[in-house]
């Protein structure tokens, strides 16, 4: 193997001289030289460390691009941004901006709604004012209500809703004239006010309740949880042919199927009618159906078909305590005995009174010891009269026709009388007879197919009574 010179084996690297005569030295001095330069033009790594510049990016350095006409691209990582504002706004449009608004985003002022009471005395133009509406908007907004609502027909105790806008002008206002119905103006697109009417959907429901009477039929339905309103119906609709201060005794019984609706929501709004009642009075059943004996006409009618209502009401007044009886008495004020023609039920000063039948009023007027009295003339030489009133009830005049259950007038004291009651007589060919025990002619008959109709319509409540007794006994277990 030929002997190879020491010198002639390192690595050539160390001992390279360029071609420009320049040492391996002065070649590294060359490259720190310009990396310094480099790194006081471009500045400090935004990284830390130095990376390949990104595809399709130049590089900006002092002297500038290659080429001065074409554009200059930055790197993104070598920006700094202002931060942008992002505004959250719960909703679809984006948000208004107005000369004044100084954040980008920032919401106009709203509309803003209250809701006012009518008092007595109030109208629907003094409600707008006493808001601060201006009284020709508010006028514009009650004549374009009068399409669907009259504003007479405001009464006290009734909510009406304004919606004004941040100018306080009137956008839109809507009141509840029943439970049922909702009637409002809105401001359109222009100046002027649309009325709209709208009813609410109302779901129906039956109701029943039953109980014992132990001293009166009133306390009894309420420690049965009855309403009022029905319990009302109830003693109404027995009221032809039941004296409820005799002929209730303890231990009768009472049964009623009512309907009661609900909104949308399921909230209790109104009661309605009776379905079906029973009376257990002294063993006997007195069962009474309603039943609609052609469009608009209902009725209610026994189990064989009989009208519960007779021309003439027993008990002309609710609520009332039967206090002096028909026959001879001594007169509370004359001090001698006399013949007492009529009957006498005490009741509260101003406690409304019925006509007891159709008819044609007589008298009407001041009648010596009766005071304030009414006489009305019936079908079948029937006449009813009614002393001591407060006063008569608004469209009751001589000649005037009246229908049965109408109020004619209201509780007093007026005459030979030692406080309010009613004073009812009832006359049978111009002579007095016992309001309590005269036979009363009967109230409607149904015809072949009318009886038809309620003795299938009877077999459906009573289908609807046992399921509904059913459910309340399975509750009760």
């Amino acid at each position: 193997m030929p002997d190879v010179d020491s010198r002639e084996s390192r690595p050539e690297s160390f001992s390279y001289v360029g071609r420009y005569g320049h040492s391996t030295l002065h070649v590294a001095l060359s490259i720190l030289v310009g990396g310094l330069f480099l790194g006081a033009v471009a500045g400090p790594a935004v990284t830390g460390h130095a990376e390949l510049p990104p595809p399709e990016t130049r590089i900006v350095t002092a002297a500038g691009p290659a080429d001065p006409r074409e554009p200059v691209e930055v790197p993104a990582e070598l920006t700094d941004p202002e931060p942008t504002i992002v505004a959250s706004v719960d909703s679809t449009e984006p948000a208004p901006v107005s000369g004044d608004d100084t954040l980008i985003g920032s919401a106009r002022p709203t509309e803003r709604s209250q809701n006012v009471k009518v008092r007595s005395g109030d109208t629907l133009m003094s409600l707008m004012l006493s808001a601060g509406i201006d009284r020709d908007e508010a006028h514009e907004a009650v004549a374009a209500l009068r399409s669907v609502f009259d504003p007479k027909d405001l009464r006290a105790g009734q909510q009406v809703r304004l919606t004004l806008s941040p100018e306080d002008e009137l956008q839109e206002m809507a009141l509840d004239p029943s439970v049922v119905k909702r009637v409002a103006v809105r401001r359109d697109d222009g100046a002027s006010f649309k009325a709209f009417e709208t009813q609410k959907a109302l779901t129906r429901q039956l109701a029943y309740a039953e109980g014992r009477i132990r001293s009166s039929l009133y306390k009894a339905a309420v420690r049965a949880s009855v309403p009022l309103p029905v319990l009302e119906e109830l003693i109404h609709i027995y009221s032809w042919d039941v004296d409820f201060q005799r002929e209730i005794q303890p231990d009768d019984a009472f049964a009623v199927v009512y309907e009661r609706y609900v909104d949308e929501d399921g909230d209790f709004v109104r009661h309605g009618d009776v379905i079906q009642a029973r009376l257990t009075l002294s063993g006997q059943d007195k069962p009474l159906y309603r039943f609609e004996i052609e469009a608009g006409i209902v009725d209610y009618f026994d189990d064989t078909g009989k009208s519960a209502k007779r021309a003439l009401m027993r008990t002309p007044i609710d609520g009332a305590r039967l206090s002096s009886r028909f026959g001879k008495r001594r007169h509370p004020i004359l001090g001698y005995t006399k013949m007492h023609k009529g009957i006498d039920f005490a009741a509260p000063r101003g406690t409304p009174v019925y006509a007891a039948g159709d008819g044609t009023i007589e008298v009407r007027g001041r009648n010596g010891g009766y005071g304030n009295y009414i006489r009305i003339r019936h079908v079948g030489n029937f006449a009813t009269a009614y002393a001591h009133l407060k006063g008569f009830a608004r469209g009751v005049t001589p000649g005037s026709r009246v229908r049965q259950g109408q109020v004619i007038g209201y509780v007093g004291s007026s005459g030979r009388s030692t406080g309010p009651h009613l004073h009812y007589e009832i006359l049978k060919n111009r002579r007095h007879v016992n309001p309590l025990a005269v036979k009363m002619p009967s109230g409607r008959k149904l015809t072949d197919s009318q009886m038809a109709r309620f003795q299938t319509e009877r077999g459906r409540i009573d289908t609807l009574v046992a399921g509904l007794r059913r459910d309340i006994r399975l509750t009760q277990r």
